[in-house]
């Protein structure tokens, strides 16, 4: 993301989000990563975090990135992408 001329940052308010990506004034993706999703603690506290960044940057959609999972749905009406990191890599 960076050589792509991306700012990548942390975001915190009462929830946390791993990456929050900024593409010149405006923040264009909110990210989380986890190993998996299955243990409804982690799923919970992993889709809090990403649901609280979607809000505060007026973002529709959000990404999570597992070990091997695959999957998506939605969320407070937002869109939810999990998907396996190296295919995000790629």
């Amino acid at each position: 993301m960076v050589r792509r001329g991306l700012e990548v940052y942390f975001h915190q308010g009462k929830k946390e989000c791993d990456f929050v990506v900024k593409d010149g004034q405006n923040i264009c993706q909110a990210i989380q990563v986890c190993r998996t999703m299955q243990d409804e603690g982690t799923r919970k506290r992993e889709l809090d975090g990403l649901l609280e960044a979607l809000e505060a940057y007026g973002l529709l959609e959000g990404t999570i990135l597992t070990e091997d999972e695959e999957f998506e749905l939605v969320a407070e009406g937002s869109r939810i992408t999990v998907q396996p990191v190296w295919k995000w890599i790629l």
